[in-house]
């Protein structure tokens, strides 16, 4: 019949294509829209064939099947119309192009000079479907990386893609590390079998539209060894290195950008914004500022540096000394990394202070790309003496920070954050490889993060070396190698967690070392022949978890630094009395319990003194020079007059009381600027062997509380005056064994916590409740105080293995502010908010009123909670409109998920903010119970399957 509509425009539009419509985070509005229209025009037509349908059935007529099957399809797309609807209404804002941001970091950048063609090509070939593999090459220091990392940039801002992943490869490609990182990025846990990886990495990256920048790329690799897929038009996903070599780019198969050098005026314009517009007021000094803009080649690395170290110069002589010193260094080399060497090179000699250059050479002792922090350089510094002897530690940390900014000043470092929390600094790739060139060969041997998994042959160890760096690698043992190296000072092992053995002969030749560095290694015992390394200043332990036994230390009477945190001996090791020169004594060794009486006192020069020990406070008196106290000590003196002995050099308010007055415990003090300290206090207590008549003396004005390794201490009440510390932000408490509740109501009552914002309850083994009311009290069910955690926003519970109920209902209406859960590796824990009256399961709570419970959580993480049952009890739910992350692993006996939608005026239920969910394993999640039906018709179409099987703590 010539009025029926073609069914397959119909069904096409609401089949396959409809519903990929709703998995699509683009153009979805206008996809919708058009759905819209073609249903509006088929419900039009079906108004107009009733009319005549009813026409001829007056005329007696009777309706064809074929007119019937056809009515019965269009009511069947307006229902189907519906669903789609309300779908659509649950994305945010009511579309989805204004969905989940891209994933991804916000890179630092620099000047952009002459860079914005080759830019902007580049995101041309991003945003089309011709190219899927981009090459940017050129030499060293052309300014690859810098464009790219606006480019990284920008793509986040337009939100095309689901996520934009940064990589650096660097010279020594290693497969593992690249794996490693990409999965760092992808924010996913890989599984043990490493086999598994590629695949793995594959499917996770064939579920996403990205764009993957490897970053310095050597040499060829296959993308399939390490699980990134194809690039391809159908998948949209890119694919862009950056390489110093042109023949790497075509050898992947990538459309090639070579970046070429600036011109004369865009250098001159790059040159002048370092140095400042001051040279051009001279014209003298002009023409000898624009020939050494010339002389620097167009690159941009070399531009900056060389106008960072003339900057401030108006003397046209200098300028001149400066344009010959260059032209000489140009003119007799070859080779393009030789000739930015040179212009590198210039500036590092300008640094004029040897030992400023020093410290900028012993930066690259660390691997490539390495984010070092700022605090542990100069500590290393101070440990090479490259800070001159001052007055005090502080002075030299002062000192170290002058050095630090001369050299980020001068661009040959630049600043960094390490995990968004530490200050550091890292070497750009090229100014590293300058500074190895210095000294490379008979005097440096680095193969930092290289992945080596044997240390160098012997043929390797040059009798000229002075500083050998073999760090973060895979080194498993030091056997059958005993290196001729007289004048080596330094050698760097840390970060090698496969090495477990040293050889005893591998020291014999090392008379002059100074510095030796092993922390974070696998080490069982040292070798006797450390014994006779008798220059030996610095010996850096730290982390040696297996460390047991040590040789004797009576010999190394110049030792001035000894770490052995978190080292697993039980004793003091032989000899240590004799270290009368000792600076640095850090001896946080959880087996380590005592010092013999009279062995403090001996260290008279000690600057930092950081231990979970025991010691006599009127032998800690006698340190003079103590600047830093970190740790919990025995005071077997009076305490009111210890403290009052010290108050020349360390004023009382330096000083947290802890304990009684007979006895106590020093709490410690960070050192540096002790004023910042009053501003944002903190408190620790290690090892504290609580009594029933001591209590610790918590101060009023404390706002960071951490307790840790506290024996016998059952709750925070224990802690005298803690209920008055009505300024606690934050409160972390860890691996204390016995105890049983954070708050105890029954011994007083306490509202220490109703400012705290952040609560963190770590490997508390024997903790069975939050908060203790006392006995009376509970039988007639009278509330904990509601203002308990009013401002509570975040709350952790990892690893206490004997709690079974979490919130207690009636605490619920203190949690208005909550924003952030995190619970995981409890294997007890059976109820996230519990039933007041536990006794009495079969309450018919049906006609009770709905109650909603964290009314503005933004995160909740439920991890490997293999007894969990129940989120929340009868008649409570969950909004879920601002939840924005949500995981719930391994939790496989939750019966029911109380996540609730509120419904707008229209009927239709609220749009939801979440931007990250995962669930496993996928089969419960779809047969769980969900007390809102939306919820789960909404939740189930936004998370992913989490398929690892092994989550990191």
């Amino acid at each position: 019949m010539e009025f029926l509509v073609p069914l397959f425009e119909v069904i096409k539009c609401l089949g396959g294509p409809t519903s990929r419509y709703l998995n699509q985070h683009r153009k979805l509005e206008e996809n919708v829209n058009d759905l819209r229209r073609k249903v509006n025009d088929l419900n039009i037509r079906k108004q107009d064939l009733e009319l005549k349908k009813e026409a001829e059935i007056r005329c007696r007529k009777v309706v064809k099947k074929e007119v019937e099957n056809w009515f019965e399809t269009v009511r069947s797309t307006n229902v189907e119309m519906e669903k789609i609807e309300m779908k659509f209404r649950s994305f945010p804002e009511g579309v989805a192009v204004d969905g989940p941001p891209a994933t991804g970091v916000t890179l630092l950048t620099t000047d952009l000079e002459g860079r914005m063609d080759v830019k902007e090509q580049i995101c041309e070939y991003l945003r089309g479907d011709d190219v899927g593999m981009i090459g940017v090459c050129g030499m060293g220091g052309i300014g690859k990386t810098t464009i790219m990392k606006h480019i990284n940039n920008q793509l986040l801002k337009e939100n095309q893609f689901d996520a934009v992943i940064w990589l650096t490869v660097s010279r020594e490609f290693n497969v593992v590390k690249l794996q490693e990182d990409l999965a760092c990025a992808l924010d996913h846990c890989l599984p043990k079998n490493k086999l598994e990886w590629p695949t793995v990495l594959m499917e996770i990256l064939e579920r996403k539209r990205y764009v993957l920048i490897l970053d310095d790329v050597w040499e060829k690799f296959a993308l399939s060894d390490v699980g990134i897929p194809e690039p391809a038009s159908h998948n949209g996903s890119k694919l862009v290195i950056t390489s110093r070599s042109i023949e790497v780019c075509n050898s992947m198969g990538c459309k090639v950008f070579k970046v070429q050098p600036l011109s004369q005026a865009e250098s001159w314009n790059l040159f002048l914004r370092q140095v400042g517009d001051g040279v051009l007021q001279d014209p003298t000094l002009k023409e000898h500022v624009n020939l050494i803009v010339g002389e620097c080649g167009g690159l941009p690395l070399a531009i900056v540096t060389i106008a960072s170290s003339m900057k401030g110069v108006d003397d046209a002589f200098e300028w001149k000394n400066a344009l010959n010193e260059l032209r000489e260094r140009v003119t007799s080399v070859k080779g393009s990394d030789t000739i930015i060497f040179e212009h590198l090179k210039f500036s590092y000699d300008r640094l004029r202070d040897s030992k400023i250059q020093n410290c900028f050479l012993y930066c690259s002792l660390f691997p490539e790309d390495y984010r070092i922090e700022k605090e542990g350089l100069i500590e290393n510094w101070i440990d090479e003496e490259l800070i001159d002897e001052l007055e005090n530690r502080q002075a030299m940390h002062d000192r170290g920070h002058t050095v630090l900014n001369k050299l980020v000043n001068n661009c040959l470092l630049e600043n960094v954050m390490i995990d968004n929390v530490k200050e550091g600094v890292k070497m750009h790739d090229v100014v590293r490889d300058m500074a190895l060139s210095i000294k490379r060969g008979d005097h440096f041997m680095v193969k930092a993060g290289t992945g080596l998994e044997k240390i160098p042959s012997e043929h390797k160890w040059k009798e000229s070396l002075e500083k050998v760096s073999l760090m973060n690698n895979s080194i498993s043992e030091v056997l059958l190698i005993s290196p001729k190296c007289p004048n080596l000072s330094t050698l760097l092992l840390q970060k090698n967690g496969y090495l477990e053995k040293i050889l005893g002969s591998f020291f014999e030749h090392m008379h002059k070392i100074k510095v030796l560095d092993l922390s974070d290694t696998g080490i069982w015992d040292l070798p006797n022949s450390i014994s006779t390394l008798t220059s030996l200043t610095a010996l850096i332990l730290r982390r040696c978890r297996r460390l047991r036994h040590m040789p004797s230390l009576a010999k190394l009477t110049a030792l001035r630094k000894l770490d052995l945190f978190h080292t697993d001996i039980k004793e003091v090791p032989h000899g240590m009395e004799m270290l009368e020169n000792l600076t640095y004594l850090n001896l946080y060794a959880s087996g380590l319990k005592n010092l013999p009486m009279g062995i403090i006192s001996r260290f008279s020069k000690l600057q930092v003194l950081k231990a979970w020990l025991n010691i006599n406070g009127e032998e800690a008196a006698k340190l003079r020079k103590l600047e830093i106290l970190l740790g919990a000590f025995h005071v077997l003196q009076d305490f009111e007059g210890y403290a009052k002995s010290l108050s020349s050099q360390w004023p009382t308010k330096y000083w947290l009381r802890v304990g009684s007055p007979k006895t106590g415990y020093l709490v410690p003090r960070f050192g540096g600027n002790l004023e910042d300290v009053e501003i944002d206090k903190e408190v620790c207590f290690i090892n504290c062997k609580m009594g029933n008549e001591d209590f610790v003396v918590l101060p009023k004005d404390t706002k960071t509380l951490t307790v840790e390794h506290c024996r016998n201490l059952k709750s925070l009440s224990n802690i005298s005056l803690f209920c008055e510390a009505n300024e606690l932000k934050t409160c972390t408490i860890s691996w204390c064994e016995e105890i049983e509740c954070v708050v105890d109501f029954s011994l007083s009552s306490c509202y220490s916590l109703q400012n705290i914002e952040i609560l963190r309850l770590r490997k508390l083994w024997n903790l069975h409740e939050l908060v203790r009311v006392a006995a009376v009290a509970s039988t007639f069910h009278t509330p904990t105080p509601a203002g308990i955690f009013t401002s509570l926003k975040e709350f952790y519970l990892i690893g206490c293995s004997s709690i079974k109920k979490l919130f207690p209902v009636h605490l619920l209406q203190g949690f208005q502010h909550l924003e952030y859960i995190e619970v995981k590796h409890c294997k007890k824990l059976e109820k996230i908010i519990a039933e007041e009256d536990e006794e009495n399961q079969n309450v018919d709570r049906r006609g009770s009123i709905t109650t909603f419970a964290f009314p503005k959580l933004k995160t909740l993480h439920l991890i490997k909670l293999p007894e969990l049952k129940s989120i929340c009890c009868s008649g409570v739910r969950i909004p879920c409109e601002s939840l924005k992350y949500l995981s719930i692993i391994n939790c496989s006996k939750i019966r029911k998920i109380p996540f609730s939608i509120s419904l707008l005026g229209t009927g239709q239920p609220s749009p939801l903010s979440l931007e990250l969910g995962y669930v496993h394993p996928k089969k419960w999640w779809k047969l769980v119970e969900f007390d809102d039906p939306n919820a789960k018709d909404i939740l189930s179409s936004l998370v992913l399957d989490y398929s690892s099987e092994e989550d990191e703590e």
